[in-house]
Parts: C-alpha cells; sequence; structure tokens
C-alpha cells in the first residue's frame, strides 16, 4: 500500500520552479540489509511527497520512525548496506546523486570539525575544497564574510573550534551555525539538515530554526528532521510531515496536524505542546507495542483518503506538467561546465590543514619533542665516559644503538597509533560529500607528519650521540642521524598500517605488541642471527629493527683495529677487531646501503598496507 506525503500547496507553483527546486518523490522504499547483502528490514514503506522552495518543512517522529531514513534517501547520502527503491524529482525531472551533490547541501546531526582551527581557516579550507576552481580568492573572502555576518560569527572569525571537554572554545550554538555556514558555501538549491537543533538551549535552537527561515525565504527548498520541537519553534515551520514506522502519518501545517488528529478522537489539550502531542501519539513504546502499531497504522491510513492525499496528487501531476517545459539544459550546463579543484589544489590544502593541526596540537608535537630530549639526556648521561676503544666499550657502544633503535621506533609507533582511529569519522564524512579522494587524503596526512619525523629523531640522537661519545668522525655522524630517521618513519608507517586496519586503538595495539616483541627478539643483541630457528628466521628480511641496528653497528665498529685487552680474563675472549664485533652479531659490514634499501621497501610497503585497510574501510562502512 502506497503512502502519501503532503508537503504544500499548489499555488505558485509553476512560478516557484523558474526560481527554485521542487523536490519531489513516489514509490519511495528504503531497505537495511545484512553482512550478505539480504534485506533484513524496510525502513521507509513506499511514499510519495513534494517540498516546494520558500518552505520550511520539518519531519518530525519519535526515535526509530525513519526521519533521518528518508531525508538521507532524498539527498542521496544513504550508508552503505541500505538499498533505496523508488523516484526522486527535481521540479518533474528525474535526478541522481551528481544533480543532488552539486545543487544539495547537507547538514549532518553530528558537528565534527579539528578543533585547532580557526572559524576562517575551517571555511577557507571548506570553500576551496568545495567551490568552482575558477573562484578568486577575492570572491570566496567576500563569501565568507557574509555568511560569517548572516549566520552570527563574525567577532568569531579568529576563534579556533575547539573539540570538547577544556579545550572547547565555541559554544554547541555556535558550533551549529558554523556548520550551517558551511553548507551554505555553495548557495544550494535544497538545503537538508538533520535534528539541527539537538543539543541547543531554547535560544539557540530558536535563532537557528529562524536563519533556516531566511534561507527558505530566498526560494530555497529547506527540509530537517526534528526530534522534540518547542511550540515556538513548531509553529515556525511552514509545512511539518509526521513519520511514523517508516510511513506517513501527515503532512501539511501545524494546525492541519492538529484538527486531523482531532477528527480521528486525538484532541491536543490546549496547555499542551501540539509537536510533543503529535509525535507521543505516534509513539511505538516497548511497553504496549501492539497498540502502538494498531494506533500508527489507523492514524496513516486514515491520512490515505485525506484531502491532504488528494492535493499531494494534483501536487506530483503538476510538476510532471512543469517538467515537460522546464528549461533543464540550464541545470546540466551548470553541472558540466562546474570545475572541481585539480588533485594537487585539494593536496595542498589537506596538507595545509595537516600542517596546522600538528603545529597547533601540543600532544602530537611539542610534549613529543620535549619528552624525546629528556629522555635522551638522562640515557647520554648513563653512558658518559663508558664508551671507549675497550672490552667493555663494546658493550657500552651496543647499548647507546639499541636505544636509538628502540627510542625511535617504539615510542612513535604507539603514539601515532590512534591517528587515523581519532580521524576517520571526518574523513568518511568529508570522502563521501565528495570532497576529495582517499589516496588525497593518506598522502597529505602522511606529508604533514614529515617535519616532526625529521626533527625528533634529529634532536633525539644528537643529544645522545655527543654525550655517550659515539664515533666522532661526520660520515658516522651524518649517515647515523640518516639510519635514525629511517627508522622512526618506518615505524610510523607500520602505526599506520594497524591504525587503518582495526577499528579501535585497543584492538590495534592487541595485534602490534605481540607483532613488535618478534621484532625486538630478532633485532640482533639478544641472540645471534644464525641460530634463529627456520621458522621464524624469515622474520629478519622485514624487521627494520634488525637492518637499523645493522646500520649503526657497520658505522660505529666498520674499520676499527685497535680495540683494547686490558687484564683480559683467561676465560673470556679478547676481540681486537670492529670486524669481529660485526661477526658477533651475524652482521656484514658491506651490507649498509642494503638495510637502507629494505627499510624503505618496508617503509612503502606498510604505508600500500595501510592505504588498503583504509579503502576497503571506506567501501565497507
Amino acid at each position: 500500500m502506497a503512502t502519501s506525503l503532503m508537503l504544500g500547496s499548489t499555488k505558485q507553483v509553476a512560478s516557484d520552479s523558474s526560481k527554485g527546486v521542487t523536490l519531489s518523490w513516489c514509490d519511495l522504499s528504503v531497505y537495511a540489509t545484512d553482512r550478505g547483502n539480504k534485506i533484513c528490514n524496510q525502513l521507509i514503506k513506499n511514499v510519495r511527497g513534494a517540498v516546494q522552495p520558500g518552505d520550511l518543512t520539518a519531519i518530525l517522529g519519535g526515535s526509530g520512525a525513519g526521519k533521518t531514513s528518508l531525508m538521507e534517501a532524498l539527498a542521496f547520502r544513504t550508508s552503505p548496506g541500505v538499498i533505496v527503491h523508488g523516484d526522486v524529482y527535481a521540479n518533474g525531472q528525474s535526478v541522481g546523486s551528481p544533480y543532488m551533490r552539486h545543487h544539495s547541501g547537507f547538514m549532518q546531526q553530528e558537528d565534527i570539525f579539528i578543533g585547532t582551527m580557526t572559524v576562517l581557516e575551517h571555511l577557507t579550507f571548506m570553500a576551496r575544497m568545495k567551490l568552482d576552481r575558477r573562484t578568486k580568492s577575492w570572491e570566496v573572502r567576500q563569501r565568507i564574510d557574509r555568511l560569517l555576518r548572516e549566520v552570527g560569527l563574525s567577532c568569531r572569525s579568529n576563534t579556533r573550534i575547539g573539540s570538547g571537554g577544556d579545550d572547547k572554545v565555541l559554544s554547541g550554538g555556535e558550533k551549529k551555525r558554523l556548520a550551517f555556514a558551511t553548507e551554505l558555501l555553495t548557495d544550494p538549491r535544497i538545503l537538508f539538515l538533520d535534528e539541527p537543533t539537538t543539543g541547543l538551549d531554547a535560544h539557540s535552537a530558536n535563532v537557528l530554526v529562524g536563519q533556516l527561515t531566511t534561507v527558505a525565504s530566498r526560494g530555497r527548498t529547506v527540509l530537517c528532521t526534528i526530534h522534540q520541537a518547542s511550540s515556538a519553534i513548531f509553529d515556525t515551520f511552514h509545512r511539518i510531515v509526521l513519520v511514523a514506522d517508516g510511513r506517513i502519518a501527515f503532512a501539511g501545517t501545524s494546525e492541519q496536524a492538529v484538527r486531523f488528529f482531532t477528527s480521528l478522537g486525538y484532541e491536543c489539550p490546549k496547555t499542551y505542546n501540539p509537536a510533543d502531542f503529535l509525535v507521543a501519539t505516534l509513539a511505538i513504546t516497548h511497553n504496549d507495542e501492539d497498540h502502538g502499531r494498531r494506533t500508527t497504522q489507523r492514524i496513516c491510513d486514515a491520512f490515505l483518503t485525506s484531502d491532504a492525499c488528494k492535493e499531494l496528487d494534483v501536487v506530483l501531476q503538476l510538476q510532471l506538467h512543469i517538467a515537460q517545459s522546464y528549461n533543464w539544459r540550464k541545470d546540466l550546463r551548470e553541472v558540466s561546465e562546474f570545475k572541481h579543484p585539480r588533485w594537487w589544489w585539494r593536496l595542498f590544502w589537506l596538507t595545509h590543514r595537516g600542517f596546522k593541526q600538528v603545529l597547533r596540537d601540543p600532544s602530537l608535537q611539542l610534549l613529543r619533542i620535549l619528552q624525546k630530549m629528556c629522555v635522551a639526556t638522562m640515557a647520554g648521561l648513563c653512558f658518559v665516559g663508558a664508551v671507549a676503544l675497550d672490552q667493555p666499550g663494546i658493550q657500552a657502544v651496543q647499548g647507546v644503538v639499541f636505544i636509538l633503535v628502540a627510542e625511535n621506533a617504539f615510542f612513535p609507533m604507539y603514539a601515532t597509533l590512534a591517528l587515523i582511529p581519532q580521524e576517520i569519522p571526518l574523513f568518511l564524512r568529508e570522502y563521501r560529500g565528495g570532497m576529495y579522494s582517499i589516496h588525497l587524503y593518506y598522502i597529505s596526512r602522511m606529508i604533514s607528519l614529515v617535519p616532526g619525523l625529521m626533527v625528533e629523531p634529529v634532536l633525539f640522537s644528537t643529544v645522545i650521540y655527543w654525550l655517550a661519545g659515539l664515533r666522532n668522525t661526520f660520515r658516522a655522524f651524518g649517515l647515523s642521524m640518516l639510519v635514525v630517521i629511517a627508522t622512526m618513519n618506518v615505524s610510523t608507517a607500520c602505526s599506520c598500517f594497524f591504525s587503518a586496519a582495526f577499528d579501535t586503538v585497543p584492538l590495534a595495539m592487541a595485534y602490534l605488541v605481540p607483532f613488535d616483541y618478534v621484532l625486538m627478539i630478532t633485532m640482533g643483541p639478544f641472540t645471534k642471527l644464525s641460530t634463529l630457528p627456520v621458522y621464524i628466521r624469515w622474520i629478519k628480511y622485514i624487521s627494520w629493527l634488525l637492518h637499523s641496528t645493522e646500520a649503526l653497528t657497520i658505522l660505529q665498529w666498520e674499520g676499527v683495529h685497535n680495540i683494547s685487552c686490558q687484564a683480559p680474563h683467561p676465560d673470556l675472549p679478547c676481540i681486537a677487531e670492529g670486524s669481529v664485533v660485526l661477526d658477533q652479531y651475524d652482521f656484514e659490514a658491506d651490507h649498509f646501503w642494503q638495510d637502507m634499501m629494505l627499510m624503505g621497501i618496508i617503509y612503502m610497503g606498510f604505508h600500500l598496507l595501510g592505504y588498503s585497510c583504509l579503502w576497503n574501510r571506506c567501501r565497507s562502512k
């Protein structure tokens, strides 16, 4: 049985279609599927309707009624695992995702921002990613300034957004207004908003709804979902749509809704909020589910025979006539002539945003550098005077080498493990909005980490290298810096792979910790490589800790021939040559550049795996 949805009267439809978009749909159904792509639930049940420009229309209903599912289907923004059947029309012409992506804006219920960016920086980034690449810089700034004035954020343009907790700078209402301004950047003909007043106080909610009314008055089509609306907000809506159990219970003005429910025997008390009364009447509770479903079915069936349903049919028929005379060439030309930002321009702005995020987040950079300097100083002081060309000095040198490798491998590995899980909600939202591709995000994020991956190991290694008194030659020092930088970058690449492969940090760490133990045991100092069992010997080919340790050991002992053996113990061997030190660990003096090349291959391998895992997560979600 078809369910009807009536949004608006037929007056001025023809004139509105010339300056705005009448959104309509027929026989629209939405299904949820399981992991085997089998339909397991019908969310929206064969509805039809129309939304006209100039009206602020709200979809009301209880939790699970189907409000968001209906709006996402109309906006072509459904999540993976959701199937949509039916037709969506703009001015009577069937449209698809490209049209909606170009001509509509979609404000999500949850506000997700990068807290370290300012309001102006956020809007500038969004403008550069969304607007036509031919838009001049002064035009972008002019548009942003106008939007900031309209939403009341002009005085907060240079304020950081904040990310909750003690760091929150913008209030909840200001963040909602910023999200609203973000969607208005492209001046969309159709604006969808999912629960825009959620989490706001009464005043902030009234201000936001007033701004929506202003946008609608400019001939735009505005459709939003509302869970709970105050009586003042409820009276502001030009049209309302009541959704219950995936069906339409009523559509029209608020006064018409109250009269319709009264005619069915459900009279709203005079002192009661009509919005709360209508939603409560249609609610299906667990305590009395059968009675709730019978009530909902009775009201939805009554709506099918109401005057509003008949008026809806007239609107839909009129839209079909308008489609025959509507100039669609103009809309198609706008879509085809739109010039998206080039990939290198998107990469630039993504990297620019990433740099700002790293530089302004102390937990990512400043504290890590301070911690490394403290560790390097304490470790270096422990080895002052211990490194010498004698038998105890061999152990001291290898101890410093182990610290250089371990500190620049394990610390950055765990420090960046939360990188992708923390950013995946924002990334998925922007990716699905068509702002950029997966590989551009991944490449830009890795580039933004490069300065830290250069500065940290150089500072740490310089302090401990000279405090401990390692080999005092320019070649040994310079190549040691190169090895340590490579070690830290490969470790970060490994961390990126694990953070992309698993949904949560604890789960990623559960697999990473045992992997690290195997790498550490097979890195050289703890066991002779030739004694490793056959079934685990292959680990040495992917262990960058082993390659790093071997490379640093080669730099310290290559060409050394004067190791002292003062007062040797009769039961202990005397190592007088650097080549013998290398033999102790099964290291080869000519393997330095081979080790560097293998670390480069491992680095690329981890990043390719990380990108593949991120690509798979985007497809599965």
